[in-house]
């Protein structure tokens, strides 16, 4: 029977763009967490989805608020992917981020090779997660964004130059 880790292995050969997705508290506070748990679901209508751990700060807060941005990353946004990817009571220090709010509140990362805008319309446990299915109601891209922030066998990676 395959335990967590050979599980958690195997993932690690599957190679995935980085995202942080973020949430706004009442208060006007900016929660984020790395992830690359998503993915699009349907085109008609916009859907796609995000798998939060119940650990996460994050997930109550999705839960909560109905609402979340996946903000893709860019090679340069590697130390953001890292602070957000931290526990809550290690993000400390400065992170080296700005963030922009869409039209519904949402707050959005800039320097970010695209973002998603998503109002929660799904939502299912499943196991340690919570799969959020999200409609989207506004894309940003970046025109001169080329370069994603890849993740591979746990650790962050870049294309090779030329690609």
């Amino acid at each position: 029977m395959p335990d967590a880790q050979t599980f958690r292995q195997a993932w690690g050969k599957f190679a995935t763009g980085v995202s942080v997705i973020t949430t706004v508290e009442s208060d006007d506070e900016i929660h984020g967490m790395t992830a690359n748990g998503i993915t699009s679901v349907s085109l008609d209508p916009l859907l796609t989805l995000v798998c939060a751990s119940h650990n996460t700060a994050s997930y109550p807060l999705i839960k909560a608020i109905g609402r979340f941005a996946i903000n893709i990353l860019s090679e340069e946004q590697q130390a953001i992917a890292e602070y957000y990817a931290r526990p809550t009571d290690q993000k400390t220090g400065d992170v080296p981020a700005t963030f922009s709010r869409t039209a519904q509140g949402a707050a959005t990362l800039d320097g970010s090779l695209a973002y998603m805008d998503c109002r929660v319309v799904n939502e299912y446990v499943a196991g340690d997660h919570t799969i959020f299915i999200g409609e989207v109601e506004e894309i940003e891209i970046d025109p001169d964004g080329t370069r994603p922030l890849l993740y591979f066998e746990g650790k962050f990676n870049r294309l090779p130059n030329g690609q």
